[in-house]
Formats: structure tokens, C-alpha cells, sequence
């Protein structure tokens, strides 16, 4: 396969730029014997006053740069009509009564609405619109008690981690919060009621040494996670600590009400590592609360156990165990010594999801070639049942489901790269499927588009699916503007989904391809075929696969090096900043939101010690052997001139901390200083890792995203 060099010229005042003055400091650690030049070690210090200037001047430098483009404000404005559509969260019933998430289209955070029938009026139940004036205070989680008298919701502010936790009483005619001051520095937790609706288990981690309205853009590391048991209208000092392992600080907890209130399922994780032990313990009579004995199904850290539900004393569990691709098993904590016994074996495909409605009705979520299948058993049987598969198109992922094991209807949605959805009722007793919503963009017409899938070699024969979506009819002469999406990490699938005003902008107005690459990484095949080739000392395998998808582009002549721009977040801004070291030569541009960028200090801010589950930990020597050779701050080069560069992060992103993103455009802004093509970053503030921003943050996210590839893909707007 041929790849031409970028070697195009960049139109006028779009190259070369004068970068801000960036102070270089002697800091060298030695690490395992090797000098490790951090120059920039200050700029982990997010409040230092010089860090401050440098966001202020990185960001005046961005802001500079796409003021050129002629179609901002044409993009902004699509968007916000793109984006400006009805949308709905798939229903749930809970004490009678019906609750669902809706967005009439711009507002900040979608509302929760309540209703007492499937055809009655609805009414405003939750609207975290009213807990911020510019719509930065969001939902992060929430749990309905058991009788459905309270709801327990968890606010972020800012998009960071940490969350507080408010009750509040369901009845039509309630006022306020159950409880005087929320539940604080809860973080990475769920919320499991006791049936006695008495109180709630969360996961909490020690106060930080920040104050509340700085919460979020603090660096220091997430140890010594507790997991507490809340009574309510009690102080939070007086809350139980129900597990905790000092001798394990970086371990996480997670915990489960089993469905007839009778146990407490609590999984321990070392890391992201998708491997936990398994602890069981009694509840008291009524299910109500007591200093819990736990039972240690599993002690070690041999596969990933998920509790599904339990007929008494027996527990069944989605493993990995002997099953890369997941199976269901049980286990009858009455006959221990019989281990885990299979319900349904492992397949081809990979087992996503399992749940049981209706009493004994098994739901099983597969995976097929990146595409969804929902198959039904029966649970005391164990076999198949009619219909032996639930209605879904072709081609479509489940976005959401809701039920419980009590209930005979369950709503699920789908979506897909070119439909936003439709949420379907399934009634267990009928058999009947009925429609609850559609989801309709005004100015979309999905018949216009085409979504293929495709399969290419990587660098070592491995086959790797790619999602390839555009107008129809497109010529393939090398000339699309064409953006390239990665993530390849962390046991995480990378499925369609529909990206709305993003994706339908960039093809309906630039004539624009977007691709989905399936590289190894994720769980697309399952742990053994997929995960495990794509982690620690096999990493570049991740960083091979996405190189090839874009030589595949390039042959196929879907577009060229010029038109091609990457993008990924996260462990995906990972894969984009060392692609664009590795093989710059293929890319116009490439997009880095959020990354690790500095593999050798990544485990020592907040929760990046349990990174060391895909990246290897870098105070091992053969572990630090590996990710230097890819680590992108310590790659920067400057014999081959690089495409041009947005980096994005966020101050409140205590997911993957700022510095990142800080450390490596100051890098790259120093050794390629001379790079012809521009090397920038756009800093947000009140906002985190992704998740919670506002409807308007996103839009203006978009906007200056696309702006900035209008203008290094040269990439001409169409009306």
C-alpha cells in the first residue's frame, strides 16, 4: 500500500506559528538507571500562577488560530440546529410509577420526568438544570430505594469525579431533600439501597486535601477507597465503613443488593484489570442493615464475576472464567464445593450483558462483529425460549435497557451510526413489541448516507474491522476530508453509535468521512483474541492496527494523507499522540481530548494507578523498558515534520489530569518548534473528563474542533 508524504503546502498563516515562551527547568529523575529529562515537571502544579498564564496563553493561541476560519460560524450555528431534537432515556418503574430522561434539545442536562401510566401526563421530577446557572452540575448516578419512596442521585460539578449525594422523596407533593447536607467525596460508586429503604451503600475515598469549590482539579493520588454503608438522616461521621483494605490502598470496591434484598455482593478490583474477587454476605431480616460476614467466593484475581441475580442461596454470575468471551455460571453458596457450575456455555460471540425480568426470563446480550444480538432464556431450564431472539435491526447496538426481575415489560433502545434511536417496550406475558419513542433529527434524512463495515490487515496479518460512514455515492479519488476514530484500550468495545450534530456536520457540510476502527484493545473479540493483544508489553500492536487502518484509507483512496486527520480521547488520545509520533507522514491532522501522555508519571495522579492493568507499571523496569519506547511526551521528534496538532483537556478533568496534555504541546511546541504545521491546544474550564458537560459546552467543543480541521484539511464548507 502506498502512502504519499504530507508534503502539501499549508495555506497562509496557517503553518508555522510563534509559540508563547514556555520555561524549561533542570529536573532529571533517574529511573531504573536511565536519565529522564521532565522540564516541564511544573506544570503539574495546577495553581501555580505560571501554570495559569500558560493555559491563558495556549488558549489565546487556539482561539488566534481558528478566528481564520471563514465557516465558524456556520459550523457553530448546524450544530446547534443539529442538535436541537427531542430526546429520550429508555423508562423505568419504580413504585408504581414511570420514570424517564428527556432533553427537548438545547437544554444543558436532560430532566427527569415522572408519570403514572404509559399514556399519562408527565411532570417534571428532576432538573439539574436548576442546580447551576450555566448547566455544569449534572446527574452522575442514582438509585431509586426499594418500595420506590426516595431517590438517591449523585451531583457532579464540573464534569470531575467526585460527587455528592442527595435524597430526595418521590410522592407528588414532596419538597426539598430528605436529608439536610449530601453525602460528600463519594467517587467511582454506585448506590445500593437495603429493601428497608433505611439507607444506601456508596464508595467514598478520604477527604482530599482541597476545598469543595476546588474539588476536581486536584492531582493527588485516589487511595484508600472505603465502602460505607449511610443511614439516612444521619451524620455522614456515623456511616459504617462496611470493607476497606489498608494493606491494598489502590484496590476499588463495588457493591450489589442482590434482588431479593437478602445479601450484599461486594467485588474488589486491584486495578482496571477486568478481574475481581467475589465476597458475599446476609443482610438483616427485611433486608435491613448489619455489620455484614462475608463469605469469600473468590479470593484471588483469576476472571471477572458479575452478579445477575439469585433464587435463594444460588447466585449466578456472566464470568470470564475458562471463558474469555463470557459465559453464565451459578453457584450454590449451600454446596460451595461444587464450584461454579455452567447455565449457558461460552460462544463465538462475546457475551455483554445479562439480566432477568418477568421472574425467570434470561436476557442475553452478544456482540456479533461489533453488532448486537439479544437472545431469551429460560433461567430455571436453562434453555433457549421463544422468541429465541428479541426484535432489533440489523446492524444496531444496544444503547440502554431498563427492568428489573420483577418486571414483565422491559424498554430497550438501539441506535446505530445513522439512526438516533428508537426505544422499544417488550411485554414477556404477549410477546408484543410496541414503539415508546422515536427519535427524529430535523434537516437528517438517513437515506442520504451509507454505514459499511470493512476489514482490513494489520502489520502482523491480524484481520481488524473498521466502520466506514458518508454520503452515498462518494468518489473515491483520494480527495474526502476524512477523520479516523480510535480508542484500543481497557477491555473497551468501540460500538456504533449515533454522534448526531457531529458526524451528520462534518459529512452533510465538508463532504466528510467518518471511521470507526475496531483495533485490538477493546472487547470487541473477546479478552484472549482481543484485550490481552492489545495491553502492556503488546501495546503497539494497538498503535499498528490504527497506522494500518489509515494506509487502508489511503489505498483505497478514500482520501490521503492531506485530508486524513485522527482522533481519539482518553486511552484514545494515548493512540493519537503516539500515531503521530510513530508515523507522521500519514496524517494531515490529528485530535488527542484528554490523553496519557506521560507513561512514566501516568500512576502517581489520581486514579492512574489502575492503569497499570493496560500500560504495565513504570516503577517495574521491564514495564518502564515498554512504555517508553511509546510514551508521547518522551517521543517528540524532529526529523519528520508533523500534521497539525489539537490537543483538548479540561482544568476539572481529575480522570486523566490536565498535565498530560500541558506536558506534551510544551514538548512538542519546543523540539518542533520549526514544524510547519501548526501545534496547538484548546483548554476548557468547568468541565472534566467528558462526561456531564453541558449541551452548550459540547456544541462550542465541536465548533472549534471543526473549525480548526476546516482549516488544516483545507477542507472547503458546502451549503
Amino acid at each position: 500500500m502506498s502512502t504519499t508524504a504530507n508534503t502539501t503546502s499549508t495555506p497562509p498563516g496557517l503553518g508555522k506559528q510563534v509559540y508563547p515562551s514556555i520555561r524549561r527547568q533542570d529536573f532529571v529523575e533517574t529511573l531504573h538507571g536511565v536519565q529522564v529529562a521532565d522540564p516541564y515537571h511544573w506544570l503539574e502544579d495546577p495553581d501555580a500562577d505560571e501554570t495559569k498564564k500558560f493555559v491563558e496563553q495556549q488558549n489565546e493561541l487556539f482561539a488566534n488560530f481558528i478566528a481564520q476560519s471563514k465557516s465558524k460560524e456556520k459550523i457553530n450555528a448546524r450544530l446547534t440546529a443539529l442538535t436541537d431534537f427531542e430526546r429520550y432515556g429508555c423508562p423505568t418503574t419504580e413504585g408504581g410509577s414511570i420514570y424517564y430522561w428527556h432533553n427537548t434539545g438545547l437544554q444543558a442536562q436532560s430532566v427527569m420526568y415522572k408519570q403514572k401510566t404509559l399514556d399519562g401526563e408527565a411532570k417534571v421530577f428532576l432538573d439539574p438544570n436548576t442546580f447551576s446557572e450555566d448547566g455544569t452540575v449534572s446527574v452522575n448516578t442514582l438509585s431509586f430505594s426499594e418500595s420506590g419512596k426516595y431517590l438517591a442521585y449523585g451531583l457532579s460539578t464540573s464534569g470531575s469525579d467526585w460527587v455528592k449525594i442527595h435524597v430526595k422523596l418521590t410522592a407528588d407533593d414532596a419538597v426539598g431533600e430528605v436529608e439536610s447536607t449530601p453525602v460528600e467525596w463519594a467517587k467511582f460508586t454506585g448506590i445500593e439501597w437495603t429493601h428497608d429503604d433505611a439507607g444506601f451503600f456508596y464508595s467514598r475515598y478520604p477527604k482530599p486535601n482541597v476545598s469543595h469549590d476546588k474539588a476536581g482539579t486536584e492531582t493527588d493520588s485516589n487511595k484508600n477507597s472505603m465502602l460505607c454503608y449511610h443511614k439516612l438522616n444521619t451524620p455522614q461521621d456515623d456511616d459504617v465503613v462496611v470493607f476497606k483494605d489498608d494493606e491494598n490502598p489502590d484496590h476499588l470496591f463495588s457493591a450489589t443488593v442482590s434482588d431479593d434484598g437478602a445479601y450484599l455482593i461486594i467485588t474488589i478490583s486491584a486495578s482496571c484489570d477486568p478481574t475481581n474477587k467475589l465476597y458475599i454476605a446476609k443482610l438483616g431480616p427485611g433486608g435491613s442493615f448489619q455489620v455484614p460476614e462475608f463469605n469469600k467466593i473468590v479470593d484471588k484475581f483469576d476472571a471477572s464475576y458479575s452478579y445477575i441475580t439469585n433464587e435463594g442461596p444460588m447466585f449466578y454470575f456472566v464470568t470470564t472464567l475458562n471463558a474469555p468471551k463470557r459465559r453464565v455460571v451459578k453457584f450454590d453458596l449451600e454446596s460451595p464445593e461444587k464450584g461454579f457450575v455452567e447455565v449457558i456455555p461460552e460462544t463465538n460471540d462475546v457475551l455483554e450483558d445479562a439480566a432477568v425480568h418477568d421472574s425467570d426470563k434470561l436476557v442475553v446480550t452478544y456482540l456479533h462483529d461489533v453488532k448486537n444480538e439479544l437472545h431469551l432464556f429460560n433461567l430455571k431450564t436453562e434453555k433457549a425460549i421463544e422468541p429465541v431472539k428479541l426484535p432489533l435491526p440489523v446492524g444496531s447496538i444496544i444503547s440502554s435497557s431498563t427492568g428489573k426481575k420483577r418486571d414483565s415489560t422491559i424498554f430497550y433502545s438501539f441506535s446505530s451510526f445513522l439512526s438516533p434511536g428508537k426505544i422499544y417496550r417488550y411485554d414477556f406475558k404477549t410477546n408484543e413489541v410496541s414503539t415508546f419513542r422515536e427519535t427524529k433529527v430535523k434537516g437528517f434524512n438517513a437515506e442520504d448516507f451509507e454505514a459499511k463495515q470493512v476489514f482490513y490487515s494489520s502489520k502482523d496479518g491480524t484481520k481488524i474491522p473498521m466502520y466506514i460512514v458518508s454520503r452515498k455515492g462518494i468518489k473515491l479519488d483520494e480527495n474526502n476530508p476524512t477523520i479516523l476514530y480510535g480508542y484500543g484500550g481497557f477491555n473497551i468495545s468501540i460500538t456504533p453509535s449515533f454522534s448526531g450534530c457531529k458526524n451528520i456536520t462534518f459529512m452533510q457540510h465538508f463532504n466528510g468521512i467518518t471511521c470507526v476502527s475496531n483495533i485490538r484493545g477493546g472487547n470487541e473479540y473477546g479478552e484472549e483474541k482481543w484485550y490481552w493483544e492489545g495491553r502492556r508489553e503488546k501495546k503497539q500492536n494497538v498503535f499498528d492496527d490504527f497506522q494500518a487502518a489509515a494506509k487502508y484509507l489511503i489505498a483505497e483512496k478514500y482520501t490521503r494523507p492531506q485530508k486524513l486527520a485522527i482522533q481519539g480521547g482518553s486511552n484514545g488520545g494515548l493512540l493519537v499522540g503516539a500515531c503521530l509520533n510513530q508515523a507522521p507522514e500519514l496524517f494531515g491532522a490529528g485530535v488527542a481530548d484528554v490523553g496519557v501522555m506521560d507513561m512514566l508519571r501516568f500512576h502517581k495522579f489520581t486514579i492512574g494507578h489502575a492503569w497499570v492493568s493496560d500500560y504495565g507499571n513504570p516503577d517495574v523496569e521491564e514495564d518502564f523498558k515498554v512504555v517508553l519506547k511509546y510514551s508521547p511526551v518522551h517521543n517528540v521528534q524532529s526529523e519528520k515534520p508533523y500534521p497539525a496538532v489539537l490537543l483538548t483537556t479540561s482544568d476539572h478533568d481529575d480522570r486523566v489530569v490536565p498535565l498530560h496534555s500541558y506536558k506534551l504541546i510544551a514538548t512538542m511546541q519546543h523540539v518542533a518548534k520549526n514544524n510547519p504545521n501548526p501545534l496547538l491546544i484548546r483548554i476548557d474550564t468547568k468541565s472534566g473528563h467528558g462526561a456531564g458537560k453541558s449541551t452548550k459546552q459540547r456544541i462550542e467543543e465541536s465548533a472549534d474542533k471543526f473549525a480548526f480541521l476546516s482549516l488544516v484539511l483545507d477542507a472547503e464548507w458546502h451549503d
